[in-house]
């Protein structure tokens, strides 16, 4: 069986790439293939979570996740979106999703903004406290591209400042999934 697409090595003969949705192993679906040495490792979809708040911004790190990822070979059929109230459910999302085992890892995006009722601080460090707690009790690796800007106000040249930032935060969370997939495909 071959993977088509793009492939890379990750190093301690790792390599990636997709299968073709056509595969017996993947039931008519494309899906993400880790091989050690020739052999198949995993077969495992990434999930995506993010916050319904600030869209506006957060799709942007969506828009340049994906695009990174399809450089390393996956597709949108390897990538499952799950959208969730705010931030702070982010953690609980992570959680029931890597769970389940279905997935290589879990990826989360979103925006807390001091919204004047009570401290975003509160909120970003229990979303990365829970995000951080999920990772480490189901072995699933959850990653985080959740910013919480100190001074965040709306209007244009922050909203333009945060998307471009947000693009840039997009592709450090695609090279942070592939590589933490294949680092821990590496040890198990």
């Amino acid at each position: 069986m071959d993977a088509t697409g793009s492939r890379y090595a990750l190093g301690g003969g790792i390599q990636v790439g997709r299968l073709e949705p056509t595969s017996p192993m993947v039931k008519n679906r494309p899906t993400l293939l880790i091989r050690q040495g020739g052999k198949p490792m995993a077969l495992k979809p990434i999930a995506y979570v993010q916050a319904a708040w600030h869209t506006d911004i957060t799709d942007h790190c969506r828009t340049a996740f994906m695009a990174e990822m399809a450089k390393h070979g996956y597709g949108t059929g390897d990538v499952q979106f799950f959208s969730v109230p705010g931030s702070l459910e982010i953690p609980l999302m992570a959680r029931k999703l890597a769970q389940t085992g279905r997935y290589a890892a879990v990826c989360a995006s979103g925006l807390v903004v001091n919204g004047g009722i009570y401290r975003h601080d509160f909120v970003a460090q229990a979303v990365l406290q829970g995000i951080m707690q999920t990772s480490l009790e189901t072995e699933v690796p959850v990653l985080s591209a959740v910013l919480t800007p100190h001074h965040f106000h709306e209007h244009s040249v922050h909203e333009e400042f945060f998307k471009q930032h947000m693009l840039t935060k997009g592709t450090e969370l695609a090279e942070a999934c592939v590589a933490i997939i294949g680092q821990l495909a590496a040890v198990a």
